[in-house]
């Protein structure tokens, strides 16, 4: 029997929570209440150390409130790279995220060819060399990670090869959902395809081999909410990868279209948000004083998910 890989996980924590949402992690200064801000500087001074001890409480609260209601968590890794002691929050609240039964994926965005790709693959999804020719666990293993798929064949097999040998997963960033969309994305190819197109094709033969049980591959794409129009035809060329959704809620993609990227199964993507969410209490129909940010949180994160179960519902794919 195969093993239990990272879009089996995804689809049972699905359904445990009944729940399509994803809830981003990515703490800034301008977004934690100010309580926190003080209480970390009268303990530290302003300093790293003070950033970090109010991201770390910030995740922490923010993990134990939307478990509940959020099927995973995608740590974006931009927010924890200024300092090591940042970097040490990004290995805690990966801890903190496994201990409430969420799962886990990094928005790391790596690529690079050679040894290179393969000690990002090793760190991120799968095992790094370690003392006597023993391997060994990353601290900031997750279950999946996003991966820039332009350096092709010199990087992105080295990244399956980990998928194959654990049952991790990764997300080849493809159709993002930034606002105008990247002019490269959509250039037309020899092929009369547009860009985005041919890693989608790329993706579809580099993900050969990596289905997990409930036969859906664990190489999947980036694929935005914010457009719509094109989640159908990814889904044509990649009817079985799973597809990570950003761009719902503050970005400006609605439920419906953030929808769009699910099978008729009612599986097949995942849904992100992350301002919407984590920065509730700041504004919006949950704004609220600071010091109740965690319920700010919590309720933005029911509605969301009630958001995009009814928008299943309405396109006849709700698997609950």
């Amino acid at each position: 029997m195969k093993m239990e890989t990272f879009v089996d996980k995804l689809q049972k924590s699905m359904q445990e929570k009944k729940s399509v949402l994803c809830v981003g992690l990515d703490p800034q200064l301008r977004f934690m209440p100010p309580h926190l801000i003080e209480a970390a500087i009268k303990k530290h001074g302003e300093t790293w150390e003070a950033v970090a001890e109010v991201y770390r409480m910030f995740n922490h609260d923010i993990i134990h409130a939307i478990a509940p209601y959020a099927a995973a968590v995608k740590l974006q890794a931009a927010f924890y790279e200024a300092s090591y002691h940042l970097w040490k929050v990004l290995e805690i609240t990966i801890r903190y995220a496994k201990n409430n039964n969420l799962i886990k994926i990094t928005d790391a965005k790596r690529n690079d060819g050679g040894d290179t790709a393969k000690i990002y693959a090793q760190t991120h999804i799968g095992e790094i060399p370690f003392f006597n020719e023993l391997t060994k666990q990353a601290p900031i293993r997750v279950d999946a990670v996003t991966i820039n798929g332009y350096i092709a064949d010199s990087c992105v097999p080295y990244f399956v090869d980990e998928i194959k040998k654990h049952g991790t997963g990764a997300f080849v960033v493809d159709k993002t959902s930034f606002i105008p969309n990247s002019s490269i994305e959509g250039l037309m190819t020899e092929n009369d395809l547009t860009v985005w197109e041919e890693m989608a094709y790329k993706v579809a033969k580099w993900g050969e081999g990596t289905e997990g049980q409930n036969g859906y591959r664990n190489l999947g794409v980036v694929m935005g909410a914010t457009y719509p129009e094109d989640a159908e035809k990814m889904r044509e060329i990649l009817p079985k990868a799973i597809k990570l959704v950003p761009g719902y809620g503050k970005q400006g993609g609605g439920a419906d279209g953030a929808v769009m990227s699910f099978n008729e199964d009612g599986f097949g993507a995942i849904v992100n948000s992350s301002r919407g969410i984590i920065a509730a209490w700041k504004e919006g129909p949950f704004a609220c004083d600071p010091r109740d940010y965690t319920k700010a949180a919590a309720q933005a994160a029911q509605a969301a998910r009630d958001e995009l179960n009814e928008a299943l519902k309405r396109a006849n794919k709700y698997p609950f």
